[in-house]
């Protein structure tokens, strides 16, 4: 895995990093990953799209792993969504130049899907040949509204730069709930034991986000789920939506299927929406990943 930097649209660097395929390049994936982690853990699935010619790029999001900076805020967006999400596309853009004319496919998980979904309907015209969205899901509008009140409240009491513990238990309070035997707070991530232990040891994950961020995060969903700008995306772009069918995030499936149906709804011809029986939020960690990694390889060349 080979690392560098670029200036983020917010402040200071962000950290990319990128895993080479040996011989022939078939395909691209940048993987655009979820809050309070970071690209390193993605690691295991990019060497296996690198056995397939696959070569695989990501960026630690602006407060994010490598990308808080002597002088950042661990888990706040300096600017915005809108600048996080662009030093995302900032990544594809210098990639696709620097490899043109190959199939290029983004690959957004959980907080990532959402910045990806913004992409899509931001920059139609971007080029890519396809999406996958992991764990993503879809927030009923009054549930939305209750949020940003509540984050908009928090931002003046405290500063949006300050951790706010009534919009962390409000956001991930409740995620564990419908698991027995739980070990440790983060036991929703996955079914695997060792994943969640590994989490928990890493000082770059698990980190309580910026009221700034939340903010920021429910004012993103609040874009994509706009019907106006999902009418924007580029409607024969392949998607595919995958999560397991016990992701909290994803209401257990419920706010995936009715994400992937309102693609549909707003005139996507090609979606496909895949749920794994038992699994939890990351997918690509859990007991059955090898199955998934086969899923999403197949389904990828099967689109460009």
């Amino acid at each position: 895995m080979k690392t560098w930097y670029y200036p983020s649209c917010g402040q200071g660097l962000i950290q990319a990093s990128l895993w080479q395929p040996e011989g022939e390049i078939k395909a691209i994936v940048q993987f655009v990953h979820g809050i309070a982690e970071h690209a390193a853990r993605y690691d295991d699935f990019a060497r296996e799209m690198n056995r397939h010619g696959i070569l695989v790029v990501a960026e630690d999001h602006m407060g994010h792993g490598g990308s808080v900076g002597a002088s950042g805020i661990r888990g706040y967006f300096h600017g915005g969504w809108m600048s996080a999400v662009q030093d995302t596309y900032t990544l594809l853009q210098q990639t696709m130049r620097q490899y043109p004319g190959v199939p290029y496919i983004l690959y957004g998980h959980s907080m990532g899907s959402f910045m990806t979904r913004t992409i899509l309907w931001r920059w139609p015209d971007s080029g890519i040949a396809a999406a996958v969205l992991s764990g993503t899901a879809w927030q009923p509008p009054l549930v939305l509204k209750l949020g940003l009140a509540v984050a908009g409240r928090e931002a003046k009491k405290l500063g949006p730069t300050q951790v706010s513990p009534r919009m962390c238990r409000l956001m991930f309070g409740s995620y564990n709930n419908h698991f027995r035997d739980v070990q440790s707070p983060y036991d929703w991530l996955s079914r695997d034991r060792a994943v969640v232990r590994a989490y928990d040891a890493d000082p770059m994950c698990g980190f309580d986000p910026t009221v700034g961020l939340a903010r920021d995060l429910l004012q993103g969903i609040k874009m994509i789920q706009d019907t106006g700008n999902l009418a924007k995306m580029n409607r024969s772009l392949p998607v595919l939506f995958l999560a397991g069918d016990q992701d909290p995030v994803g209401a257990r499936g419920k706010g995936v299927r009715q994400a992937a149906q309102e693609f549909r709804r707003c005139g996507m011809e090609d979606v496909t929406c895949r749920l794994y029986p038992g699994g939890r939020h990351e997918m690509h960690n859990e007991i059955n990943k090898n199955a998934v990694y086969a899923d999403v390889i197949r389904w990828i060349f099967d689109k460009i």
